[in-house]
């Protein structure tokens, strides 16, 4: 459900890297509960709008308010309601789980009680349970996806930002996140998804943005961005962006390997 004040207000939201600019002014209001889905081709400026939204970016030009808080002025004030789960991260790998969220839980302020009450109950819901008390060294991909996911919302954050976090799990993980983020909207958490998997942003988002050269092309549900020739996201993803020859490039692929 949208409220009519903005939880996140991004204007003229502008970011170089030396002489080659990268995001060319974003205008963005976005509601509590939305579903927000974030997707473009790479080099097009999604992991540096991220990385400025999750506060690990500021040297940007523009304005970005979070919850009425400039996070330039009052960083850490913005970090203590935002969840971030990467798509790659380094974990404390000598660390069990539970001492890695006991870490995560403290530098949120959280109480011991809280944190260790959360953390079992996380821990049992994505079935690691058992592993618990094992360090994460031998942990495979998706093992320690399913950490970092829960270290992203053990806080209870209003805004959650998921940088390709199905990386890695198996199916029956994916279909449990999946339902995560629509339970966690419905609770009026703002959740900004930010992915390559068109078929699961198509599913999960009730609002698609994608941003292609550094600014945002298109901005509307899924119904709206459809065409008469487009009937898949995949499909409007190729269209705006100029890349509607993937039979004849997969075509020249082949080609060149026979």
């Amino acid at each position: 459900m949208e409220a009519s004040k903005p939880i996140v207000r991004i204007s003229n939201l502008q970011k170089s890297y030396g002489s080659k600019q990268i995001l060319k002014g974003i205008n963005l209001d976005i509601y509590p509960g939305q579903v927000i889905g974030y997707i473009g081709p790479n080099g097009a400026g999604k992991s540096t709008t991220v990385k400025i939204l999750a506060v690990l970016i500021n040297d940007f030009d523009g304005e970005v308010i979070i919850n009425d808080i400039d996070i330039r002025e009052n960083p850490l004030a913005v970090k203590s309601q935002i969840g971030y789960v990467p798509e790659n991260a380094e974990l404390y790998d000598v660390l069990t789980p539970m001492e890695y969220l006991d870490f995560v839980g403290k530098l949120y302020g959280m109480e011991d009680v809280l944190i260790e009450q959360r953390a079992q109950q996380l821990l049992k819901a994505f079935g690691l349970e058992g592993q618990a008390d094992n360090r994460m060294d031998t942990f495979s991909k998706g093992m320690r996806q399913k950490i970092l996911l829960i270290s992203g919302i053990i806080h209870n954050p209003q805004i959650i930002i998921l940088d390709e976090p199905l990386s890695g799990l198996d199916a029956n993980a994916v279909i449990i996140v999946k339902e995560l983020i629509s339970l966690l909207a419905k609770e009026g958490k703002t959740i900004f998804y930010c992915s390559h998997m068109m078929d699961v942003v198509e599913k999960v988002s009730d609002r698609i943005l994608l941003i292609s050269a550094g600014n945002i092309i298109a901005d509307g549900t899924f119904e709206q961005l459809k065409t008469d020739q487009s009937d898949s996201l995949e499909q409007i993803f190729s269209k705006l962006t100029g890349k509607e020859n993937g039979n004849l490039e997969a075509s020249n692929i082949i080609s060149a390997i026979r």
